[in-house]
C-alpha cells in the first residue's frame, strides 16, 4: 500500500513537469530540453508501480457480465485459477527477464537515446522487477484471500483507502442494510 502512495505522486510531477514545459514552449518560446524524459520516466514508474497496488484494491478491468453472477465461492474458485496459472507465472517471467534487463541498463549505466541531454535510465529499469516482486507478492495474498474466501464462503475485507463514489455509497447502502438484519454487514 505504501508504494502505491508513494508513487501516485508521481502524477503531481507530470503535471507540473508538463505544465512548466507548455509554460514555456508556448509563451516564452524556450522549450526544455529534459520534459519529454521526465514524462516517460515518471509515466514509466507510475505505471509499473500502480500495477501491485490495484490489484491490491481489486482495481483491475475485469469482465465480470457473467462472473458477478456466481457464488462468492465459485468467484474465488475462479479467481485462484486465474491467479496461478496466469498471474503467478507471468510475473515471475516479468521478475527473472527484467533483473537481467535492469542489470545489464547498470552495467553500461544506459541513457535516454531521446534526448541529447542524456537522462539516466537504468533507475526506471530496476523498477521492471522490483514491481514484479510487489506483484508476486500481492498475487499471493490474492490466492490467499480466495482460499479464505472458499473455505467461509465470503471475502475478507479489504483495506479502504480510496474508493470510487459508487462504490463506497454501494459500501454505506449494504453496511445499513445489514445492520438492519442484524448481520452487521456480513453475508
Amino acid at each position: 500500500m505504501f508504494t502505491g502512495k508513494a508513487f501516485a505522486w508521481c502524477i503531481i510531477i507530470l503535471t507540473l513537469g508538463g505544465s512548466y514545459e507548455v509554460f514555456v514552449r508556448y509563451l516564452l518560446n524556450s522549450p526544455t530540453g529534459w520534459a519529454y524524459d521526465m514524462s516517460y520516466i515518471m509515466y514509466g514508474a507510475l505505471f509499473l508501480m500502480a500495477g501491485p497496488y490495484a490489484l491490491s484494491r481489486d482495481g483491475h478491468v475485469r469482465g465480470d457480465v457473467v462472473y458477478r453472477l456466481f457464488p462468492q465461492r465459485v468467484q474465488a474458485g475462479i479467481d485462484m485459477l486465474l491467479h496461478i496459472v496466469f498471474l503467478l507465472p507471468g510475473v515471475a517471467a516479468m521478475m527473472y527477464q527484467g533483473a537481467f534487463y535492469a542489470q545489464e541498463s547498470w552495467t553500461y549505466m544506459e541513457t535516454s537515446i531521446f534526448s541529447p541531454m542524456g537522462i539516466p535510465i537504468y533507475p526506471l529499469k530496476t523498477l521492471i522487477p522490483f514491481a514484479g516482486l510487489l506483484l508476486f507478492l500481492q498475487g499471493t495474498a490474492e490466492v490467499t484471500r480466495c482460499v479464505w474466501c472458499m473455505k467461509h464462503g465470503y471475502w475478507p475485507q479489504r483495506l479502504r483507502d480510496v474508493e470510487e463514489t459508487e462504490t463506497a455509497i454501494m459500501h454505506q447502502q449494504e453496511a445499513e442494510h445489514g445492520d438492519k438484519l442484524g448481520t452487521g454487514g456480513q453475508a
